[in-house]
């Protein structure tokens, strides 16, 4: 997890760059639609960039996709789903977690605690609300508790199941 002081690059890389990858691919995004989200995050993200983070992990080429760009993309991802809010924007947490990936995750898709319950039955795993809801608490609150990496990328499998475009044309990709 992030809070090992062992926690590598590498480490890093295996998560950060996949969930990238993930969204990507559920999405459908083309170079131009991931330069655009990290633009609404006010960051402008190269096409050479882009493509380094979402290399495969045993490609040399590959580069680290650090918690800045991913927090970024991610914010990038809320307000074109949702809109710019007012006042002073967020800015880019230089350390994040899996607990803050999920709950940026949820935010940007506007999904409810049943709605995030069934993506992740989709993907074959189960929990309880009580379960769930104590991964968007506040570190430190008595019931917070690590998202580890297999919650997240059962709820990201989940999210690929539900909204990638299948060989027959169901469950279209909601975003362009």
């Amino acid at each position: 997890m992030y809070s090992s002081p062992l926690f590598t690059d590498r480490d890093l890389f295996v998560l950060n760059n996949d969930v990238l990858r993930r969204i990507r691919y559920t999405f459908d995004f083309s170079d131009d639609k991931m330069m655009a989200i990290f633009a609404l995050a006010d960051y402008k993200a190269t096409r050479a960039e882009i493509s380094a983070w979402l290399k495969k992990d045993e490609d040399p080429n590959a580069v680290v996709c650090k918690d800045k760009y991913l927090a970024l993309f991610l914010n990038g991802l809320i307000i074109d789903r949702r809109g710019k809010r007012e006042g002073p924007q967020p800015e880019p947490e230089k350390h994040l977690t899996n607990n803050a990936i999920f709950m940026k995750l949820k935010i940007a898709l506007n999904l409810k605690a049943e709605e995030v319950l069934s993506i992740i039955e989709l993907a074959g795993f189960a929990m309880s609300k009580h379960e769930l809801s104590a991964f968007f608490r506040k570190p430190g609150h008595k019931h917070y508790r690590t998202c580890h990496d297999q919650i997240l990328r059962n709820f990201l499998k989940g999210v690929q199941l539900k909204y990638r475009r299948s060989e027959e044309g169901t469950s279209p990709s909601v975003w362009k």
